[in-house]
């Protein structure tokens, strides 16, 4: 069964830091560009960050350039993205998946969501 569970969540003050994890079963992610995407109350789910194993090029939104890093551990089958410098705007529901179609970074481009972990940044 292919499943991702996201974790590392939380209530956090604006200029903090929270690191998130996204564990992947029932696939190996190295065979995918493995994406993050958050989505807030009453907006549609944006693009975050990608990241390419076999050339480990990353690609960042420019909301988060400089203050998100995207990483991953294929031993552990695992996505990380961590986040600094955290603003009240990154408030979201964050969300990691896979990519199953070419083209964009686009929602409809990914597959095999997870359930997001929420994370909350207070001013």
């Amino acid at each position: 069964q292919v499943q991702l569970v996201e974790s590392g969540g939380g209530l956090v003050q604006a200029g903090g830091s929270l690191r998130l994890s996204c564990v992947a079963s029932g696939f190996t992610i190295r065979h995918y560009d493995m994406g993050w995407f958050r989505q807030a109350p009453g907006r549609e789910r944006e693009f975050v960050s990608r990241i390419l194993w076999n050339s480990g090029q990353t690609y960042y939104s420019d909301f988060v350039r400089g203050r998100f890093t995207i990483s991953g551990d294929s031993a552990k089958n695992t996505v990380y993205l961590q986040m600094n410098g955290l603003k009240p705007e990154d408030t979201a529901v964050y969300y990691c998946a896979a990519k199953v179609v070419s083209g964009a970074d686009k929602a409809t481009s990914y597959g095999f969501w997870g359930q997001g972990t929420q994370v909350t940044v207070s001013s």
